[in-house]
């Protein structure tokens, strides 16, 4: 059964953000909000933890997971970032976008997209969000919150717990955080090629 946290949404409580943490460091898996819609999250050493997000999404095996990360200095040890990419992802960040980069060896391989070998990042603008960054020290491995067949992602904590209380470990509820995903970037090729309309406007890398 998930641990159901109400959080406040600008102000979080740091006892309920340290609690949280300790159960990521415990390989939890969380659904938590963000600036664009819910996701799913774990650490990223938690193995069981990316097998899990795959069941519950059903992922194909070239499925591109994201590093929510806490910084641009952050970020950077994660991806390889060209000078042009360097002014874009920094010009867009933090916000309502993921950018797909190649994966530095500090990612583990089974995280990386097995052909590409790229793997998503971005930055939330969200303070609950933000707050477990800072108290965790590394980024989560996340995914979008869309169950199979679904169109659109899940908005309402309450209800994510309802519906998969027995294959998570914590939901997070700090109320509304919009319904859109994020606006994906694709930057694996040089030039960045916007595969997803989301939440972020498209059009400064159109």
């Amino acid at each position: 059964m998930a641990r159901y946290f109400d959080v406040h949404p600008h102000d979080p409580q740091p006892r309920a953000i340290s609690q949280i943490v300790a159960m990521l460091r415990d390989d939890a898996l969380i659904a938590y909000p963000t600036d664009s819609c819910y996701a799913l999250g774990s650490r990223m050493d938690n193995h069981g933890g990316v097998d899990r997000i795959r069941d519950i999404r059903a992922l194909r095996s070239d499925h591109h997971f994201t590093l929510v990360c806490a910084d641009f200095s952050q970020l950077g040890h994660f991806v390889h970032v060209n000078n042009a990419a360097f002014r874009a992802v920094k010009a867009a960040t933090p916000g309502q976008y993921t950018f797909i980069l190649p994966a530095t060896k500090e990612v583990p391989r089974r995280l990386a997209h097995p052909k590409k070998k790229t793997v998503g990042v971005r930055i939330p603008n969200h303070p609950v969000v933000r707050a477990l960054l800072h108290e965790l020290g590394e980024p989560l491995l996340s995914s979008t919150l869309i169950l199979p067949g679904a169109e659109e992602p899940m908005t309402d904590g309450w209800l994510i717990k309802e519906e998969l209380d027995n294959q998570l470990d914590a939901v997070i509820d700090s109320g509304d955080c919009g319904t859109e995903p994020t606006t994906v970037v694709d930057f694996s090729s040089g030039a960045p090629e916007v595969v997803r309309v989301g939440g972020g406007d498209p059009s400064r890398f159109e």
